[in-house]
């Protein structure tokens, strides 16, 4: 494998390569109409038939994975993001018929409309907010309105956000040591690291995510997580904590960007010893009960009930638009500040380009990090929450257009969708603001 592409390989990339490695991946995946849970049967019938159940051995490979982003909580153990009890917010209706017919051009010259690119990307579910509007909204698959799919990588940006506002209000130094916050991580390759470092993911650690590697560490952390089953002679970590203490130093921290997930449960780490208060209730109360939210959010824990950080939220499609709404309007929503406007002010600035370049992510030419969200150069002005296999907050400022998108891509980079999505999402924008 290429550098370039194990940079690409987000959270539990390993797990899918790995499990993806039967009968269904020696041949070309089934397209996205033949792969919708429906059509496969997936869990239908009291009970359903043996070739037809998902469960924790095999939620995590195509297709069953088109059922089971949307079911995480009958397949893993979670934690529940309360919205309190507090009537939804508004998202006032504006409804395009047009926008299906949309038409636009891939880098290759080829032209494939709006309608074409949500089937490419095996998109379970998309909405489009223009000027605080909804002017589009699809489910396929086994998505419903009401129904929170898997957000993988984009919970990182809610802790990351959360993280930024601690620092705004005082309670977090950013330049202080994560040991200084979390002494059992003194020994490890975070212990001197910065909660900057951390924030922005430029921490030097030996930890791999490449799933071509069977001593990769991504094993046994997923392994710690609970995320895949262990082997009966399994003798590593048995919790998220104790992974996170075996992590060990590599390089000079500050010097480049390199996207690794535990950073993020290292953050999470420390914002929780800041506050005295967990990942999940810390969300609840400063932005998922603020935003009016629709349904409660709920995150994946381990066997000790640790949330994980790195990729375990689960929300309604709605929910997400309504936090992407929020940023593009710098933190305010349902009349009230959520995130200081500060807080959005410094994501949108985003992080060093020049060691984010380093990383080699070619379909993010210009791109950067900072406080675990994805930021465009200045002259394009978007920002996103990414997730493997196709999960997104994209906010596009300028456009004043917000996308939060649900997918099953049975390849988990987000280099594989992008080369759609990303022309689609520009297109968008531009017709959207010339109508």
């Amino acid at each position: 494998m290429k550098p370039a592409t194990r940079r690409q390989l987000g959270c539990l990339t390993l797990l899918l390569g790995s499990l993806m490695t039967g009968p269904a991946s020696a041949q070309t995946p089934l397209d996205a109409k033949a792969s919708d849970p429906q059509v496969m049967g997936w869990m239908q019938g009291f009970p359903p038939a043996a070739d037809k159940q998902v469960t924790f051995n095999n939620y995590l490979r195509f297709p069953h994975t088109r059922w089971a982003f949307s079911h995480i909580r009958e397949l893993l153990p979670t934690a529940t993001v309360g919205r309190t009890g507090t009537a939804a917010s508004p998202l006032p209706q504006a409804p395009r018929t047009d926008i299906d017919a949309l038409e636009f051009q891939l880098a290759d010259g080829t032209s494939m409309t709006w309608a074409q690119s949500l089937d490419a990307n095996y998109t379970d579910g998309i909405i489009v907010l223009h000027r605080g509007k909804v002017v589009y909204e699809r489910y396929m698959g086994a998505l419903q309105a009401d129904r929170p799919h898997m957000a993988f990588s984009v919970t990182k940006s809610f802790i990351g956000t959360l993280a930024a506002m601690l620092v705004e209000e005082g309670v977090l130094d950013e330049q202080a040591s994560v040991a200084s916050y979390v002494p059992e991580l003194a020994d490890s390759g975070f212990g001197d690291a910065s909660v900057r470092q951390v924030m922005d993911m430029t921490t030097a650690i030996r930890y791999s995510e490449t799933y071509t590697d069977p001593g990769a560490e991504i094993w046994e952390y997923s392994r710690a997580g609970n995320l895949i089953p262990r082997p009966a002679d399994y003798k590593g970590a048995t919790s998220l904590y104790a992974f996170l203490q075996k992590v060990q130093p590599e390089g000079q921290h500050g010097d480049a960007f390199a996207y690794r997930t535990v950073n993020s449960d290292v953050l999470a780490w420390v914002v929780q010893r800041a506050t005295g208060t967990s990942f999940a209730e810390l969300l609840a109360q400063r932005i998922w009960s603020k935003l009016g939210a629709e349904q409660d959010a709920y995150i994946v824990v381990d066997q000790l009930g640790t949330q994980f950080a790195g990729g375990g939220m689960n929300a309604s499609l709605r929910d997400m638009a309504r936090f992407g709404e929020a940023m593009r309007n710098n933190g305010r929503f349902n009349g009230q500040q959520i995130v200081p406007e500060a807080v959005v002010a410094d994501i949108r600035g985003g992080g060093d380009p020049g060691k984010f370049a380093s990383a080699g992510y070619t379909t993010l030419p210009g791109w950067s990090y900072r406080n675990m969200w994805w930021v465009a150069d200045a002259e394009q002005g978007m920002f996103a929450a990414r997730g493997i296999h196709g999960q997104t907050i994209y906010v596009d400022p300028r456009a004043e257009m917000v996308i939060a998108r649900f997918a099953s891509n049975p390849v988990a980079a987000n280099g594989a969708n992008d080369p759609v999505s990303l022309p689609a999402y520009a297109a968008l924008a531009k017709y959207l603001n010339a109508r």
